[in-house]
């Protein structure tokens, strides 16, 4: 709720201060004393327009501020200055908390504070493309299941389309590529490539091509180990059954037999090894040539597809997958429509029954709408609320389920349903205005509401209807109430009165709060005219009486 408003030079206002309480606050003045500019001002702060020709003659800049509370997503409260500045050089300045921000930050904040609403007003009521949001917002305890079903009912289905539309957009790209992949699968089937074949190829071509060092070095090591006079072997045999039959005298002996015995038939191993190689060796041209071959294919193959044998496998399994895919194609197309039927169905049911409930609810919102214009002496007024029933549901599939709805009236008996947007009468807009804010006013959880003469066009026993709706709204939030009538500003729980003087340079409007007398002289005023007698003064205090009674009377009073 807004806690105070500050207004400096802007237009006739020089200087304003108003601290604001919860409940109903009205606003009176006489015409031209500067009711609207007070509205002006306000909504600059909330993020309108600026118009530099609002600063005050004489000055070089206009300041308005707003300080509020703001209810959080976790309904804690959090304090809150709003400051809009104009100057004269045609600059704008938008601060929260002192902080300079955007203007589009500045009306973003603004709007979860304060909604304005005058008799010319277009708000979201008066615009096609809200009304589905106010009927969802009416009933959203019901509606708000149905609307999360429908969206992820919504998500199935964009999914399933989207694959679909995916492998379609591929299938001719794919089957062009057909006879390419074929291809190279069979190169690396035919080829047949081992893991860690290209390595083993590496160290064969190696072994082959220094053969004869080899086995001539093999053969001389094979020799000294183990053929000849003075083999290694023979004499760690020798040192080996020596230590044996003194090992059991200490364990030094035996540590010491025990290495001389691993070593011994370490050794004979690598002379078993050394003979196996020797005789092994294959000094053929055809040997050489078939292992130069393999690792040439190899490697050819590694330089195509993925620079290691391991990546050439994995192209090979990727080559598979793709193309089990292309040749399965039509069963795929045929899963994927299929799935995409389900989901539509699916979708389509989903807004069907989101359409049920949002026809049941326009329904009873159509009732308490047309009781609510009843109550303010608009009988013969009828709203409606118009879906698009004739269109097809599935072409008009979406997340928000397929529904468009118009909000409808007829002023006058026998006359056609029009959209509200193409209301004439002011007084017919304050009053159809106001029976919304009745029934769906708690649908939205902005603290304020600022009414610019929404009684314009109304008198007598419905301004005292239009009085006690204010009253039964402000329980909820805070009401700001601009009124002409004094039946409305009897109501108040807090009475301004702005006022116009001419000063020794310029004009001035100041916003001054009232006592209890001041009231009474003010809204006796409101009944009689510049001559307050004691016939009015007696009216005004009997408007006030009631006033009280009809707050007392309220629900949770």
């Amino acid at each position: 709720m807004i806690t105070h408003i500050s207004i400096r030079d802007f237009a006739i206002i020089s200087k304003v201060d108003m601290d604001l309480s919860r409940g109903l606050t009205v606003v009176t003045g006489e015409t031209g004393a500067g009711k609207s500019i007070l509205i002006e001002a306000i909504s600059l702060a909330l993020g309108s327009r600026a118009d530099m020709s609002m600063i005050r003659a004489g000055q070089s800049k206009a300041v308005i501020q707003i300080a509020a509370e703001l209810p959080g997503d976790a309904g804690e409260i959090s304090d809150c200055v709003l400051t809009r500045e104009i100057s004269a050089s045609g600059k704008s300045l938008a601060k929260i908390n002192g902080e300079i921000v955007t203007l589009a930050q500045l009306s973003e904040l603004a709007a979860r504070l304060a909604d304005i609403h005058g008799q010319y007003d277009r708000h979201s009521l008066f615009k096609t493309e809200k009304h589905l949001a106010l009927i969802d917002a009416y009933h959203s305890r019901v509606t708000a299941p149905a609307k999360e079903e429908t969206a992820a009912a919504w998500r199935a289905y964009a999914e399933a389309k989207r694959a679909l539309s995916a492998l379609l957009q591929s299938e001719a790209s794919s089957k062009r590529q057909l006879d390419f992949m074929r291809f190279e699968l069979s190169e690396i089937t035919k080829a047949d490539p081992k893991p860690g074949e290209d390595a083993a190829l590496r160290e064969s071509l190696s072994v082959l091509q220094n053969g004869e060092l080899i086995y001539e070095r093999a053969a001389s090591a094979s020799e000294a180990l183990q053929g000849g006079e003075r083999a290694a072997l023979d004499g760690l045999g020798a040192a080996m059954r020596a230590l044996q039959e003194i090992s059991a005298y200490s364990k030094e002996l035996e540590d010491i037999a025990r290495i001389v015995a691993d070593a011994y038939y370490a050794i004979e191993d690598a002379a078993s090894a050394l003979r196996t190689l020797r005789d092994r060796m294959d000094f053929s041209p055809e040997t050489l040539n078939g292992v130069i071959a393999r690792l040439d294919l190899i490697e050819r193959l590694c330089g195509k597809y993925g620079g290691s044998v391991d990546k050439v496998l994995a192209h090979r399994e990727t080559l598979r997958s793709a193309l089990a895919d292309i040749e399965n194609i039509d069963e795929r197309k045929d899963a994927l429509a299929a799935r995409l039927s389900a989901c539509e169905d699916a979708l389509a049911r989903a807004c069907e029954n989101l359409r049920a409930l949002r026809k049941a609810a326009a329904a009873e919102l159509e009732t308490q709408i047309n009781a609510e214009l009843a109550e303010l002496h608009f009988s013969k007024a009828v709203f409606a609320a118009r879906f698009n029933d004739a269109d097809d549901l599935r072409q008009r599939l979406s997340e928000n389920g397929a529904d468009s709805v118009e909000f409808l009236i007829s002023s006058n008996k026998g006359q056609p349903l029009l959209p509200l947007a193409k209301i004439a009468s002011g007084g017919e807009m304050s009053r159809i205005l106001l029976a919304f804010k009745s029934v769906i006013g708690d649908c939205d959880d902005i603290p304020t509401m600022i009414f610019d003469e929404i009684d314009s066009g109304i008198s007598g026993i419905t301004a005292g209807v239009v009085g006690r709706k204010l009253l039964k709204m402000a329980e909820k939030r805070q009401i700001i109430c601009i009124t002409h009538l004094p039946q409305i500003a009897a109501c108040g729980a807090q009475h301004f009165v702005i006022r116009k003087s001419d000063g020794d340079e310029s004009v001035c409007t100041a916003v001054e709060p009232l006592n209890a007398d001041e009231r009474t002289q003010e809204i006796a005023r409101l009944i009689g005219g510049a001559r307050i007698t004691e016939t009015t003064l007696k009216s005004a205090r009997e408007l006030i009486e009631m006033s009280a009674a009809d707050a007392q009377s309220l629900p949770g009073r």
